[in-house]
């Protein structure tokens, strides 16, 4: 059974058409270069707010039955940026470390990674991670992350997940 994941773009202008939207193709580009295992992978783009983001989450999860979902956008200081706000009100156990691992990394190339506000949680058998909205910042958060999220999964009772250890080994301790 493959894994399924859903990458949800915040964005007020792609939603409307007026952008392109990169960072949900550049997700999941990533994965399909990453994982190993077999993986149905949707993009959703919706528009920047609180209540549309948390409803798409929680239907993400709870109706949809997706085991993760990562979304892009939203994650920074201007008004409309409320994704993490959503995920407040829509996880169950948040995930701290993940944030603080993606502004760490970040923070080695742009000095303006401390006003990102990225975070994790689960929502029952879900992980929820937030990732910024540019291609090249995605591609770092994940690569910083991604490692834990395989075992993550397997300890929320989600889908499994493989890698092509070549490319990204995930962690799993040897029991």
């Amino acid at each position: 059974m493959s894994v399924r994941i859903a990458v949800l773009t915040v964005s007020d202008r792609a939603s409307r058409g007026e952008y392109e939207d990169l960072g949900g193709p550049a997700v999941k580009a990533w994965l399909e270069r990453v994982m190993s295992s077999e993986a149905e992978i949707v993009i959703h783009v919706i528009p920047d707010g609180l209540k549309s983001v948390r409803d798409t989450l929680i239907r993400l999860c709870d109706v949809d039955g997706v085991d993760l979902v990562l979304t892009t956008g939203g994650t920074g200081p201007s008004p409309r940026d409320l994704t993490p706000e959503a995920m407040q009100g829509v996880m169950e156990k948040e995930l701290p470390g993940f944030g603080e691992l993606m502004r760490k990394v970040s923070l080695e190339f742009v000095p303006t990674a401390i006003l990102s506000r990225q975070t994790a949680g689960t929502r029952g058998k879900t992980l929820i991670v937030n990732l910024p909205g540019k291609p090249g910042s995605i591609d770092t958060c994940l690569t910083a992350v991604f490692p834990a999220i395989p075992f993550c999964l397997d300890l929320i009772g989600a889908g499994r997940i493989e890698t092509h250890d070549e490319v990204l080994k995930a962690f799993r301790p040897s029991k």
